[in-house]
């Protein structure tokens, strides 16, 4: 893998990091209530155990893409990069939200392209 393909997986990597920390972290707070447009502060307490199970998910996104950065290898690169588009398509299909799918996919997918050339 370059330098530029590196970048990217890392931008991705970096990306699913701060997911994480918003799901499991701030869920509650004023900074995770707003990013996600959450109803209400007891809304994210209601909902705080299943933030932070999604932010779990996000986290071992991360890894695997680390790995893929760690050990060069362009499969797990594709492996993970693709599992990042379909949550990100997922994602934006089932909140009715079509930003997910521009913050977590489109950077997956530039990703796969030059993993691809």
């Amino acid at each position: 893998m370059n330098t530029l393909q590196i970048s990217i997986i890392a931008i991705v990597a970096l990306l699913h990091i701060y997911f994480l920390v918003l799901e499991m972290f701030l869920w509650t707070k004023p900074k995770g209530i707003k990013t996600f447009g959450l109803k209400s502060k007891e809304f994210a307490e209601e909902t705080k155990v299943l933030a932070a199970n999604q932010g779990l998910y996000n986290g071992f996104l991360a890894a695997g893409l680390i790995w893929s950065i760690l050990s060069k290898d362009m499969y797990v690169a594709i492996f993970f990069l693709s599992c990042v588009i379909i949550a990100g398509i997922y994602g934006a299909y089932s909140t009715k939200k079509i930003k997910l799918f521009y913050i977590q996919s489109i950077p997956a997918i530039i990703g796969l392209v030059l993993l691809h050339l």
